[in-house]
């Protein structure tokens, strides 16, 4: 049982219901760290302004941000989440042993060579971010990146610590979604 009080499906309003009504509509669930945060409404809009950013991301592809979350939850072991997006890469065709190879090297993703490499420099900070070096960005830019694309990715992909932590202290159920 949650140690904190969110709120439920039939008891949301105004932007906090909106946004249960449109997860229902576009995926057919809430994930739960985003019930989780419904407990504080203004950091509730916040989560929600960076999912439409991202949904409209003009260079990071929706394939793309979901390996990311995919990645770093697995890395973190954070179940939470990583079935959901596990089911978002089997969804658009991704099977079972790509996501092993993949997870046991990110440039091994079926992305193209691009997105591989960011994928892979995500990974590689996620884990040890003091390994980052020049040349990884280097690279980056090389394969046609900005810099808005390496923050911007990195941020999608450093956000899933926070929902980890947040969701295993506040003992929130073990799956990702609500519905």
């Amino acid at each position: 049982m949650a140690l904190i009080n969110t709120v439920s499906p039939e008891k949301a309003e105004g932007s906090i219901k909106e946004a249960y009504e449109m997860f229902m509509k576009n995926i057919g669930m809430i994930p739960k760290p985003m019930e989780m945060m419904s407990a504080s409404p203004a950091l509730f809009d916040i989560q929600l302004q960076r999912i439409r950013y991202f949904s409209k991301h003009p260079t990071l592809s929706f394939p793309l941000l979901a390996h990311i979350r995919y990645l770093v939850a697995h890395n973190l072991n954070y179940a939470f989440c990583m079935d959901f997006n596990k089911h978002v890469l089997k969804k658009q065709g991704i099977g079972e042993e790509d996501i092993r190879k993949m997870e046991a090297d990110p440039s091994q993703s079926l992305l193209e060579e691009n997105e591989s490499a960011m994928l892979a420099f995500v990974v590689k900070a996620v884990k040890n971010p003091g390994s980052v070096t020049a040349n990884d960005v280097k690279k980056l830019k090389d394969l046609g990146w900005e810099d808005r694309d390496m923050v911007d990715a990195l941020s999608q992909g450093v956000s899933m610590i926070d929902h980890s932590i947040m969701m295993q202290a506040f003992q929130i159920d073990q799956n990702c979604m609500i519905g």
